[in-house]
């Protein structure tokens, strides 16, 4: 089960040799919960739209300089945090950011003005965005190698699902406490869990040894993960399967790591995989609700349509990943390339007026939510861990491009069926950019090896 040298451990080696116990459960649900919790706060806006629009008046550039100001922020959050995650540790951030975001959230329901409302969902997404590469890298090193990729897409389905989660909270809280009132309960709820949180989050293994940490520090994690190892006769720790990054504290080394060798290629492609996988699915959050509004279905329907679809999404991006890991990234193409024909019957019109309308919306928009699951998963997995956050965070930032783009943008969608018809054919030109460079992922990550075997 190890690796011995003298009194060294090689901690890939002990990691790979685990089986799935209940330690890797605990992390992957908790880590399944801050992004639960993240999303749930993030999405609160998109139900609260309709709402504020009615009662603070916006016009439809205003709604897109609202709905902009979180993504803007998640942007350069993700920046910050992923960099500190590489610098601190993913412990301290993800739980900082958790507090940061309930603090936050809590506070955009005391919004008096539009200009108020701008300026608190900006600072809110720092917080939001600033955890994201942290949870990820936390994840896949902790996981079986089996499971790298996958638990990336569990713990996003746990995103997905809190995103859904304010749709139902939007309804049953705004005929009471008005929009505010959603706000208030989402920051309350993700408030309570941050406490949890202090008391139950660990730090990466992996992480911990790629930055020489004390052995006073590792070895107790050892035996969390197989509470049956002596790790008493080892006061070194090494990771056999990645190369030495340099140790520097300064972001722009950081960055070059990036592109070290073929990283260069499989890194450009990742980020233009994920920055047209962001702006289809930004898209449809900042503005899914208004759009099928405007091609008849209630505001209450459409609400609770856009819920359910991003908790199919996710659990669709599961199943592809769990199906497809072992073969390579290519097939994480399948979910946007099969969505295409389906979003396409909508932007064409061809199914707004039948029986076939919702089936189709549906189905459409759960491909959507699968496809840009799997992008997601392959953000972080090919880095040193000394660097897997800054290689996460800097996939975000360049996807938040599109997330900031995508409400401004979109907000020439929001006239009507023909605008929303628009909106459609757009989300297929997004998918289309998707297939396109995941495969070109795939052939330049064919002969590189992330984690070695």
């Amino acid at each position: 089960m190890t690796s011995h040298s003298s009194n060294s451990l090689d901690v890939a080696h002990f990691m790979q040799n685990l089986r799935f116990t209940r330690y890797h459960m605990t992390i992957l649900l908790m880590c399944s919960l801050v992004t639960f919790f993240d999303g749930q706060d993030f999405a609160a806006l998109a139900y609260a739209l309709p709402y504020i629009r009615d009662d603070l008046g916006m016009s439809d550039e205003m709604t897109g300089y609202v709905s902009s100001a979180a993504f803007l922020g998640q942007m350069i959050g993700s920046l910050f945090g992923s960099y500190l995650g590489d610098m601190f540790g993913r412990r301290p951030v993800i739980i900082f950011c958790t507090i940061a975001s309930a603090v936050m959230t809590l506070a955009v329901g005391f919004s008096a003005s539009i200009e108020q409302l701008i300026v608190l969902r900006f600072i809110s997404g720092l917080a939001i965005g600033g955890l994201l590469a942290p949870v990820w890298a936390l994840s896949i090193e902790s996981m079986p190698k089996s499971m790298r990729a996958t638990s990336v897409t569990i713990i996003m389905m746990g995103f997905s699902i809190g995103s859904a989660s304010s749709g139902p909270i939007a309804n049953f809280a705004a005929p009471v406490l008005g929009w505010q009132g959603i706000f208030w309960v989402c920051g309350a709820m993700t408030g309570a869990f941050a406490l949890i949180l202090l008391f139950t989050l660990p730090e990466s293994l992996r992480w911990m040894v790629a930055t020489e940490k004390p052995r006073e520090r590792i070895a107790p994690m050892l035996m969390r993960f197989n509470p049956n190892f002596d790790a008493q006769p080892y006061d070194r720790f090494t990771l056999s399967d990645e190369r030495k990054v340099k140790d520097s504290r300064n972001p722009l080394v950081k960055i070059s790591e990036l592109f070290a060798g073929r990283l260069a290629l499989v890194t450009l492609f990742i980020w233009a995989a994920y920055f047209c996988s962001s702006f289809s699915i930004y898209l449809k959050s900042a503005y899914g609700v208004i759009f099928m509004e405007n091609l008849g279905l209630t505001r209450e329907n459409a609400a609770w349509l856009g819920s359910s679809t991003a908790i199919i999404g996710a659990v669709v991006g599961v199943l592809l990943l769990a199906m497809t890991e072992k073969r390579g990234p290519g097939w994480i193409a399948l979910a946007p390339l099969l969505a295409i024909p389906f979003v396409a019957l909508v932007a064409t019109g061809m199914v707004t007026d039948g029986p076939l309308f919702v089936p189709v919306l549906l189905i459409g928009a759960v491909l959507v939510g699968a496809g840009h699951s799997a992008v997601i998963s392959v953000t972080s997995i090919y880095y040193p861990s000394a660097v897997r956050a800054t290689g996460g965070g800097w996939a975000s930032f360049m996807a938040k491009f599109a997330a900031v783009a995508a409400p401004i943008y979109g907000s020439q969608f929001l006239v009507g069926a023909d605008g929303a018809m628009a909106g459609y054919m757009f989300t297929v030109l997004c998918l289309s950019g998707v297939v396109l460079f995941v495969f070109l992922l795939a052939w330049s990550a064919k002969h590189l090896r992330a984690l070695s075997d």
